[in-house]
């Protein structure tokens, strides 16, 4: 748990290099359609200014609670407008009940079904989402970044969240100034494409990393204990450095959870002991690849969605039925007579 105060003076000028230096690049760069080239790497950058704020939320980058969320809210609000208040209650309610149906805002039912019994009744567009949720899971992740803007809009109207009046001048200064140097540097054409590409390409960098952690693993009762309900919930990605920076920390995600306050280059270190530990007691310790981890979730979406498949393939076959038994001629009551008629 000690904290390692040198490691995020490190982490936090690189990316805040990386964010200066990507917006310096936008204004030398001028109207050019090579701006899509920075909106990638400014995509790439929201997503580390992203997870830098998910550890300050977690206080394990100061001591205070007030300096997070002082850091916080200029990473989240204005840096990539999304309210650091609002995330930061929602995140520490999936901590407290990961996976659960009821519990976890993480795994509520919505775009994405994450329980069975919660695909079924589903028509229209959602219906046809829940049915091939597997299928539009990685092309729903390009509006991940304009669903945690409209959440966090949402939010503050609601009432539901602290400083309320300084979070959303915040956000109102992020968004002014975002589109504001997007319209005077570049056309009109060039702004609405770079706008696209760079909210599309953070929301799946931002959702890829969140997603190998928990979907696809079992959803908890309430019952377990701590240790259980932590570590039976979530799973690990194996990798080197460069899978600890590319996310950020989350692919320990079993020790994360145990330790939500463990700063995150500590994680490495209490891994074999968490998995030793989970062993001598026989409690499962899931750590896979990568790859693996995005097609155990997409596996398990795409089973979540057969009863909707099932219910939607019934539905057709009865209206099908109907429609046929409508377009049935009928045979006149003339004709059977003349039939009778005959045989006599």
């Amino acid at each position: 748990m000690q904290r390692r105060p040198s490691y995020y003076v490190a982490r936090l000028s690189v990316v805040t290099l990386m964010f200066f230096g990507g917006w310096t690049a936008f204004l030398a760069i001028g109207s050019s359609w090579w701006q899509m080239i920075t909106a990638a790497f400014l995509a790439v950058t929201f997503a580390q200014v992203g997870l830098v704020a998910h550890d300050l939320a977690h206080g394990q980058v100061f001591r205070t609670k007030r300096h997070s969320a002082v850091a916080g809210r200029l990473a989240g609000n204005l840096g990539i407008g999304m309210s650091y208040g609002w995330w930061t209650e929602k995140h520490t309610r999936h901590h407290n009940n990961p996976n659960h149906d009821d519990l976890d805002p993480d795994v509520a039912p919505e775009v994405l079904i994450w329980a069975t019994q919660s695909a079924l009744g589903r028509r229209g567009l959602k219906g046809f989402i829940t049915r091939h949720q597997a299928a539009l899971f990685f092309p729903l992740l390009t509006l991940l970044a304009a669903d945690l803007k409209i959440s966090s809009i949402k939010a503050l109207r609601n009432r539901t969240v602290k400083h309320r009046r300084l979070e959303a001048a915040l956000l109102i200064l992020h968004g002014v100034g975002y589109l504001s140097v997007l319209l005077i540097v570049l056309s009109p054409v060039q702004a609405i494409a770079f706008l696209l590409v760079h909210q599309a390409l953070f929301g799946v960098y931002l959702g890829m990393t969140f997603a190998p952690n928990h979907k696809g693993m079992p959803h908890p009762t309430g019952d377990e204990d701590y240790l259980r309900k932590q570590v039976l919930t979530s799973r690990n990605i194996r990798g080197g450095w460069l899978t600890d920076v590319a996310l950020g920390g989350l692919n320990y995600q079993i020790e994360h959870h145990l330790f939500p306050a463990m700063p995150s280059p500590n994680l490495r270190r209490a891994q074999p002991i968490v998995q030793a530990y989970c062993a001598e007691i026989g409690v499962a310790y899931e750590q896979t690849s990568l790859i693996t981890s995005y097609r155990q979730a997409l596996q398990y979406l795409h089973q979540v969605g057969a009863p909707a498949r099932a219910e939607h393939e019934a539905r057709r076959a009865t209206s099908k039925a109907r429609n046929a038994a409508k377009t049935t001629p009928a045979i006149p009551s003339t004709a059977v007579d003349r039939g009778r008629t005959s045989d006599r």
